[in-house]
């Protein structure tokens, strides 16, 4: 806790380091994460630094990892996702070994993948050439089988003719040894054909090209593929058709190959006869299961291959990673002026410079290096960046405070006080023991849980925003289910466990239903209040929101005004710390003072209301038997006056000489003020003039900075930074400038007070809302299962429904929405009226070179 009270010292440090230690020492401090390096380059082109040509060898190995990692996917290879223990960063001798071996990886991968491919490629060829033989047998034989029957119709002719006439015809038909049987043949011209295969979606496209170039004088036969065909470069399933052209003419051939050429189909030769197509089917069969058999063996030695090679896909990426982050730090340091040593510049917590030195000795140790590597810490005004050293615990409610700002250097923390603020002003609107308790079975599900949840990495980004809250999730439920016993809240019902300390003082034979009666608390009330919370008596009142309505309001005020004084206590911490003792003077008393003399005694006159004034007594020594009303009491205050309308026998004030204590409080409020308007201004020209004699020597326009080497290797921490942590300087802005900023500051502060002081009835508003809520649906969904009076199963059936309905409502609207909005009003009071009071949040956040945190936010950005 006493880290997160503050942000921790931080050190400006400079790193000596020997060029052929430089790459295992960042190496180690990237491991630890405990530095921030600045850019020594920043003038430089990116591609112009020493360490560029090893940052594009990191580059090229990643594109070789990508490459090998998506053939590995492409084939379903299993790898391990998660490694238990990440891999150091190889030196630089291992670099090259894997280099080399990456190299080998990728040439072996790419001559197997282009192997398959080539062969894929033949299979292919193969298998259409294969469809081809087989369709275009099945033209020729419909084509033949139809000129059969149109001969045959001639009767005259007889079987022996007509065989031969078929004969002739097919040979015709095909183009098969025409010369020989029929010599006069060639002055007739004969048919010839083209056979292929082609896209299936092109088709359409290509049967119109055809018939356009030929003016309808090609007959084109078409058969689709019964199974699709798998693409050899990207395993996709290509559907395609076969098709027969048959033509006549040298001319119109050269023209239906072009087309072809242009459709991409895919023409294969065909034999004219029978026989000689069945013995070249034979022949591709037989090449086809050879083929096959090499494509098995050839992808059973690819799947070892990448086999071995996923294995050490993980380690391998993280380690190219790591080497890229080194030499993308290197990058940022300079080289001296004899060029024989590297020097850096970081941000180091105070705390860990010892854990910085021994990372520099353990790298120049790995290296072999005679000349040791130290580090010295330099002065600066520079603000240093803010480091708050957290937990899993505490790292949410840090992200709370982060969000609205990082603190400034050195400046009180609220995350520290938020840890319990927060869950119990978010109590006090969702004030349900029963709501709480889910609240708390879901937190403390995902603490008991986290491990395995953490290990399933879950994308979804609502859910990593309740699993990284967690922890306020189940501090929350705790609140929420204590402040439900205070006010004896449990789904909408009290709970009577002391017994009530009303009694009923009237006959119960008399009472019925329809009459109202009022219970006289000198008479119903015992001496004892109920032990533990509000009196389950209130829920069978009428006049339960009335008073309730009146509780919580002044609740709210109370812990509103506590909470804005606590927040203007906070500030005299920083001043003390920044050694502004001034401004404890002239801004926290005046503030404290004004806050304490108005709104502060209207939280004690609250507080005198509910203990002085009793339906019990009867005589007070005020002289007043009714309570006056705070309300009235406060504005006539303001305005200074008396109200007018006084009922008879009561007193407009609590205890004697409460009219001259308003005046001093009213008038000693205005006095703070002018004290925080013109305080400050008149104190910053007084300590100008004494200071301006005293103001340090400048040479060139910059102060003097000394560097000394300790023989550790460490300079002294003392001092190292300015303890205002290079604040805004005030030194050279005119009076009139101080004076607009701080009459802004004045009227903004007197403002939000009152505002501020309205702003906490949030807390009453919406814990009597979420009570209402929750009411109404008790009342009108599960009441109403519950008072069914249907038969014994239909009144189960009925009940179960009601249940349900009662349940998702429940979760749905009270829990998750109400949650929700009770949250943001909790956000909004800590950071607008809590916050305000004393923190800057003009910071910026430490950011360690850490490979863990460069890995997490990498893979969160794919």
């Amino acid at each position: 806790m006493g880290a997160m009270f503050r942000s921790e010292e931080m050190a400006l440090c400079q790193l000596f380091i020997q060029p052929e230690a430089a790459y295992l020492s960042v190496s180690e401090l990237g491991e630890t994460g405990t530095v921030q390096f600045r850019d020594l380059n920043a003038e430089v082109n990116s591609f112009q630094r020493k360490f560029v040509n090893e940052v594009r060898r990191c580059d090229e190995m990643e594109r070789k990892l990508r490459y090998i990692e998506a053939e590995v996917k492409k084939d379903n290879v299993p790898t391990q996702d998660h490694l238990l223990e990440l891999p150091r960063a190889p030196n630089p001798r291992e670099i090259i070994d894997l280099e080399a071996h990456l190299d080998k990886t990728e040439n072996d991968i790419l001559e197997l993948s282009q192997n398959a491919v080539n062969l894929k490629s033949n299979y292919l060829e193969l298998t259409e050439l294969r469809h081809v033989l087989e369709k275009t047998q099945i033209f020729f034989t419909e084509v033949g089988g139809g000129l059969h029957s149109q001969v045959s119709l001639d009767s005259n002719i007889s079987s022996c003719q007509q065989e031969e006439v078929n004969d002739s015809i097919t040979r015709a038909l095909i183009n098969e040894e025409a010369n020989a049987v029929h010599p006069t043949a060639g002055t007739r011209g004969r048919l010839e054909f083209v056979a292929g295969v082609i896209n299936r979606e092109r088709v359409p496209a290509f049967e119109r090209m055809l018939w356009r170039i030929s003016r309808g004088n090609v007959f084109l036969r078409q058969n689709e593929l019964d199974k699709p065909l798998e693409d050899p470069s990207t395993g996709n399933a290509i559907y395609k058709t076969v098709f027969v052209a048959f033509f006549q003419g040298e001319q119109l051939k050269s023209r239906i190959k072009k087309v072809c050429n242009g459709f991409h189909a895919s023409l294969y030769p065909c034999p004219n006869s029978h026989g000689e197509r069945q013995d070249m089917v034979k022949g591709v069969r037989t090449r086809l299961e050879d083929l096959n058999l090499v494509l098995n063996q050839t992808q059973d030695h690819r799947q070892r291959v990448l086999h071995n090679v996923a294995k050490e896909l993980p380690n391998w990426s993280i380690m190219v990673r790591k080497m890229k982050a080194i030499y993308h730090t290197l990058n940022l340091f300079n080289m001296d002026v004899s060029k024989k040593c590297l020097i850096g510049e970081c941000w180091v917590p105070v705390q860990d410079l010892t854990i910085v030195q021994n990372c520099l000795t353990e790298g120049s140790r790995l290296c072999g290096s005679s000349i040791p590597s130290f580090l010295n810490v330099i002065h600066t005004d520079e603000d240093p960046p803010t480091f708050n050293r957290t937990n899993k615990f505490t790292r949410g409610f840090q992200n709370l405070i982060d969000a609205y700002g990082v603190a400034s250097y050195r400046e009180a923390n609220p995350a520290l006080y938020t840890i319990i603020t927060f869950p119990f002003l978010f109590g006090i609107m969702f004030g349900d023991a029963g709501h709480g308790l889910i609240l708390a079975l879901f937190g403390a599900y995902m603490i008991i849980c986290e491990k395995q949840l953490i290990a399933k990495r879950i994308d979804n980004e609502i859910w990593n925003i309740f699993f990284g809250g967690r922890y306020i999730i189940l501090l929350m439920g705790l609140f929420s289910i204590y402040t439900g016993v205070i006010y004896n809240d449990v789904f909408s019902k009290s709970v009577n466990i002391f017994g009530s300390s009303w009694e009923n003082p009237y006959d119960y034979e008399t009472l019925t239903e329809e009459e109202t009666h009022q219970l006289d608390p000198i008479s119903a009330f015992k001496d004892s209040p109920y032990p533990l919370g509000l009196d389950p008596a209130w829920q069978l009142g009428e006049n339960k929101i009335i008073f309730l309505n009146s509780y919580k309001m002044k609740l709210s005020i109370v812990i509103g005004v506590v909470h804005m004084i606590f927040g203007v206590c906070c500030s005299i911490i920083n001043y003390v710390h920044f050694k502004k003792y001034a401004s404890i003077l002239l801004e926290f008393l005046p503030q404290l003072v004004f806050l304490m003399l108005l709104f502060f005694y209207m939280v004690c006159l609250i507080v005198m209301k509910w203990i002085l004034y009793a339906a019990t007594n009867d005589d007070f020594s005020r002289g007043s038997t009714c309570a006056p009303s705070v309300l009235i009491t406060f504005i006539n205050m303001m305005l200074m006056s008396s109200s007018s309308d006084t009922t008879e026998g009561c007193s407009e004030f609590m205890f004697t000489g409460q009219g001259t204590v308003q005046y001093v409080c009213v008038f000693g409020a205005l006095a703070c003020v002018p004290v925080m308007l013109f305080g400050k201004p008149l104190y910053i020209i007084t300590t100008r003039k004494k200071n301006q004699s005293a103001s340090p020597v400048v040479s060139n326009g910059i102060p003097s900075q000394d560097i000394e080497l300790q023989p550790g290797g460490i300079a002294s921490p003392s001092n190292t930074v300015s303890e205002h942590g290079g604040g805004h300087s005030v030194e050279d802005e005119a009076f009139s400038e101080i004076m607009i900023h701080q009459g802004i500051h004045t009227i903004e502060y007197v403002l939000s007070t009152v505002s501020h002081t309205a702003s906490y009835l949030r807390l009453w508003a919406l814990s009597l809302a979420h009570a209402q809520l929750s009411e109404v649906l008790w009342e009108m969904v599960l009441r109403q299962g519950l008072g069914a009076e249907e038969g014994q199963y239909v009144k189960s059936v009925i009940l179960f429904f009601a249940f349900g309905a009662w349940a998702l409502f429940t979760l749905a609207i009270l829990v998750m929405m109400e949650g929700l909005s009770a949250f943001l009003h909790t956000l909004r009071l800590h950071w607008v009226e809590f916050m305000s009071k004393f923190y800057t949040g003009d910071g910026y956040i430490f950011q360690p070179f850490c490979f863990k945190t460069i890995f997490e936010a990498e893979d969160a950005e794919d």
